[in-house]
């Protein structure tokens, strides 16, 4: 058997880690849909797309060899974490991480391994894991269209529509507490692709929605959904993400998923209306010294 210590691999280059573990993230492409989208936009933007600071990516190989789990952080977000193994792979991982010698804000993770390597982590370097925000994964079974439909019809967004997109892109990070890097720059890539969609009710947008691009192993994640507050109550969100679905099993989707924030009852609902079913709680934690 091999060191324990020594199963987990690093590396800051992106294709080292699309060859070692792309088999392993694409042979479950919803529950790994962030690990997968995390690198498809890297690839399209460049390295520095979610901050200056230099991604890093990692592998756990098993006795076999066997790639069993991964991670990726871009700084300066929390690590992003697979499902682990067991406790082994959550105490190797904090020790090479530690080993890096480069700081580590967070850990997102589905609950029980970011429990898991947030108490490892803590217990190490003397830090406090405060709990950030709780999400749920949905796998979308047969979608269910809004009935009744709000009034209204959906379309694709253009470079014309940009200074709104920015706008509520803006707004739609700051109520979720996430404040997105370089808005324009976000909005411009979904642009390129097609990837957000306007509910618009007599010319206006009331309402938009987003997809990811088309992921290695075949899904496609929604979001962000996002109406203005004046606006809400009235179906256009529930119209909207129902308009992406549709448009992602088009562009070949063979699964399709989202993210609630587990705080919020009313975007739970809606979207199991829809159709959506869940799969599992992820957690942020959050360490400060």
């Amino acid at each position: 058997m091999p060191d324990w210590r020594m199963a987990w691999q690093t590396t800051d280059d992106l294709a080292a880690f699309d060859a070692a573990a792309l088999d392993f993230l694409r042979a479950q492409p919803t529950q790994n849909t962030i690990l997968l989208s995390i690198p498809s936009v890297l690839r399209e933007r460049g390295l520095d797309a979610y901050g200056d600071g230099g991604p890093r990516f990692g592998w756990y190989e098993d006795a076999n060899g066997a790639v069993s789990a991964a991670f990726v952080q871009t700084p300066p977000h929390p690590l992003l974490v697979s499902d682990l193994p067991d406790e082994a792979a959550a105490r190797s991982l904090v020790e090479v991480l530690r080993a890096s010698g480069r700081p580590l804000p967070g850990i997102n993770g589905p609950q029980p391994v970011a429990e898991a390597v947030a108490s490892a982590w803590c217990a190490e370097t003397g830090a406090v894991a405060r709990e950030g925000a709780k999400h749920r994964l949905y796998l979308l079974g047969e979608l269910t269209w809004p009935a009744p439909l709000p009034a209204g019809t959906a379309r694709v967004a253009t470079e014309d529509d940009l200074d709104l997109l920015l706008a509520w892109f803006v707004d739609f990070a700051e109520e979720v507490g996430d404040p997105v890097i370089n808005a324009e720059r976000a909005v411009v890539d979904r642009l390129d692709y097609g990837g957000l969609t306007l509910w618009e009710v007599d010319g206006a947008p009331v309402s938009m929605a987003g997809i990811t691009r088309l992921l290695e192993g075949g899904g496609i994640r929604v979001g962000p959904v996002y109406t203005p507050k004046a606006l809400r109550g009235r179906g256009y969100a529930a119209a909207a993400t129902a308009a992406v679905c549709e448009t992602a099993f088009e562009r070949g989707a063979r699964e399709v998923s989202l993210f609630t924030d587990l705080a919020n009852p009313t975007s739970n609902a809606l979207y199991q209306r829809l159709g959506f079913r869940p799969l599992g709680d992820r957690v942020v934690f959050r360490f400060e010294d």
